[in-house]
């Protein structure tokens, strides 16, 4: 542990250096990245300084022990071994947590789609009812929300809308809500009291960087059309929304929901950068194969990974088999307990791997 400890510290004081050189400075990507890295390695640092530092003064400590024969002295000497001794099992866990390899979109904002799926206007209304707990979610952890894009139902709810989450490591919490989520219960629509099944998908995208990600604006299909909705100044009135197609890919955005065409034009070229940048996650993760499967909070739009049913008050995260209310988790503040316990059965499966 010593000599592991020992590199890392070595590493971190080369990048301080690094990060002081004015050639670096003037290297805007360069620079961001080690930055990040500088900001990511910190606190372990800070941690291995610290056993380091025990290890040492214990065993300074046990010398000056050895060649006293003042018996007050020993006494001190004892008390400063034991409590550094002390320090050590906590400070050697917290290492081996820190020690896990991150994932390096954990510090990236998020953009999330809710889209309804099987089960027709009660799907719809499923997945309002998710954008409700995500906004109760967002709201309790004093994140920002923005409304990109959305297409209500006439039932209530959506067919589908995207939101921007932005605050401290939003994607490193919200990238264990992807999948597919699924409702049982007895729809408003339904005159016969019988329960019904429906879904809704959610994806949670990391927010690219125009560093991250290099679109060409010859690869961009740019349309313009009049927003719709429920009314304001500028619905139906002028060519506010807009729609961009990325050809390469056939990559359809669009949004309406902004005040101007400008907006609206920024608002689609980020959701744009997310998409594009999940497939090119998506082409590095299947070239991980079973590695990826194995790991918990990397769900795609067709794992079912939830499951809220209302006659039994009970909601299930078929990953980790965690059980919670319906009532709780749905309709309720109890979203954050569900994601405590994907994070910590994630943390304790790298924790195992690493070992």
């Amino acid at each position: 542990m010593r000599d592991k400890l020992e590199k890392i510290i070595i590493a971190f004081e080369e990048l301080e250096k690094k990060l002081s050189d004015p050639s670096i400075a003037s290297d805007i990507k360069e620079f961001t990245r080690l930055n990040k890295e500088y900001a990511h390695q910190t606190d372990l640092v800070k941690a291995a300084r610290e056993y380091l530092g025990a290890l040492d003064d214990i065993e300074v400590a046990k010398e000056m022990l050895h060649d006293t024969s003042d018996a007050d002295e020993k006494e001190m000497l004892q008390m400063e071994i034991s409590e550094n001794e002390a320090k050590l099992p906590q400070l050697e866990e917290d290492i081996k947590i820190m020690l896990i390899p991150g994932d390096p979109m954990d510090e990236k904002d998020t953009i999330v789609e809710i889209r309804s799926a099987a089960g027709g206007d009660e799907a719809a209304i499923f997945a309002g009812d998710l954008f409700k707990m995500y906004q109760r979610f967002i709201e309790s952890k004093k994140w920002k929300m923005t409304v990109l894009d959305s297409s209500p139902s006439e039932a209530g709810g959506f067919k589908s809308i995207e939101f921007k989450v932005e605050g401290d490591k939003v994607y490193s919490v919200m990238k264990y809500e992807s999948g597919v989520h699924r409702v049982q219960r007895v729809p408003k629509t339904e005159s016969q009291g019988r329960i019904q099944t429906s879904t809704a998908t959610v994806a949670v995208l990391p927010e690219a960087d125009e560093i991250d990600i290099q679109i060409n604006q010859s690869d961009l299909r740019i349309d313009t059309y009049c927003a719709s909705g429920p009314g304001g100044q500028c619905v139906n009135t002028t060519y506010s929304a807009v729609r961009i197609t990325h050809l390469p890919t056939n990559t359809v955005v669009q949004s309406q929901e902004q005040r101007s065409q400008i907006q609206n034009r920024e608002v689609c070229m980020q959701m744009l950068r997310a998409r594009l940048y999940e497939m090119e996650l998506e082409k590095q993760q299947a070239e991980l194969g079973a590695e990826r499967s194995a790991q918990i909070g990397h769900g795609n739009r067709s794992e079912k990974i939830r499951t809220y049913n209302l006659p039994q008050d009970r909601v299930t995260d078929h990953r980790i088999g965690y059980n919670s209310t319906y009532n709780g988790v749905l309709l309720g503040d109890q979203l954050a307990s569900v994601i405590d316990a994907l994070a910590a059965a994630d943390r304790a499966a790298k924790l195992a791997e690493a070992v």
